[in-house]
């Protein structure tokens, strides 16, 4: 992978002494990972973050040119953000995201080595995802469908939203998905027929999960109420209270209300449903590889770790059943 075509032949900033200035080496190395490497708008926006700090600190140590990074001034830069209290998982993001600035630097020709090569940080705390029980699952759909039937004699906005809120909750839990899967999703990316649905994940990466019976008729009923949400051509499949597409912070609020009455701690967003799905595929026997095709993860690594999460809840119902536990 080399600099990007539509960048080719593009003039880098250059210092007087001949280095590519950091700031512009952040910029085309943004425009990379946007045009080439396909990244979200939101996970670009990360990487920038990570590197303005960089540069921030580099600017301390009187570098401001590419070439004046080497590994002790990166280290340096890792200690400083730990002296800072930051998080674990902060570190090993912010090294993930100079390593990469680094080897693309290589790879360009930028700079005659790779200073990120030896550069490593702490490994992150590694904390299991909050998971609900299959009673808690149902318990919590349950209490949408009383809303759906409550607000079923005035057919209207109110009733359309609330049926809309079991299918959105049916569908994160029967397919493991992202919320911003689940918001991209348009009228032709369900297949009622087929029970299943296609999504664009994570690196522009597509795929196709199925659903079961449940989430069917979820969306079925939703479908038949969603004209009275519409406001104009809309191609969105979830649509918001003012008609236009359903936005990942409405979903957020929906599922942090709704587990805010659910016993447990943890995170109160939608991944906990996705949490939540592919342990409970893992319980139900489903093998590994499926479940990590199923979430869409790109390495069998991440999926690793609902099998953790299985194992703790096998220990802890045995500590609570087995006579002798």
């Amino acid at each position: 992978m080399g600099l990007p075509a539509r960048l080719r032949g593009r003039d880098f900033s250059i210092s007087h002494h001949g280095d590519v200035l950091l700031e512009r080496a952040v910029d085309e190395f943004a425009a990379y990972l946007a045009a080439e490497r396909g990244f979200s708008a939101h996970t670009v926006r990360a990487y920038r973050a990570d590197l303005a700090d960089l540069i921030r600190f580099a600017v301390t140590r009187e570098v401001a040119e590419t070439g004046g990074l080497d590994l002790e001034l990166l280290r340096d830069w890792l200690w400083d953000g730990s002296s800072r209290g930051l998080a674990k998982s902060t570190l090993a993001r912010r090294s993930a995201a100079v390593r990469s600035l680094t080897g693309w630097l290589a790879r360009t020709g930028s700079e005659p080595r790779d200073a990120a090569t030896r550069l490593r940080a702490p490994k992150s705390d590694q904390h299991l995802p909050r998971v609900l029980t299959r009673e808690q699952i149902d318990g919590l759909l349950a209490g949408l469908a009383r809303r759906a039937t409550a607000t079923a004699d005035d057919p209207g906005p109110q009733h359309a939203l609330a049926v809309r809120d079991v299918a959105i909750v049916e569908l994160l839990y029967a397919s493991a998905l992202r919320v911003s899967e689940l918001v991209g999703l348009g009228e032709g990316d369900i297949d009622l027929d087929r029970l299943t649905v296609r999504v664009v994940g994570k690196g522009s990466k597509e795929r196709v999960a199925p659903f079961g019976v449940p989430a069917q008729r979820a969306i079925i009923a939703y479908r038949d109420v969603r004209p009275q949400l519409v406001q104009g051509a809309q191609s969105a499949f979830f649509l918001g209270a003012r008609g236009g597409r359903l936005g990942s912070r409405a979903v957020y609020e929906l599922i942090a209300a709704l587990l805010a009455e659910v016993p447990g701690s943890g995170p109160a967003g939608p991944h906990t449903l996705r949490h939540t799905a592919a342990t409970h595929l893992l319980d139900g026997g489903a093998d590994l590889r499926s479940v990590q095709e199923l979430l869409g993860h790109a390495s069998l690594g991440t999926t690793q770790l609902y099998t953790h999460v299985s194992a703790e809840r096998l220990k802890e119902s045995y500590r609570l059943a087995h006579p002798r536990a």
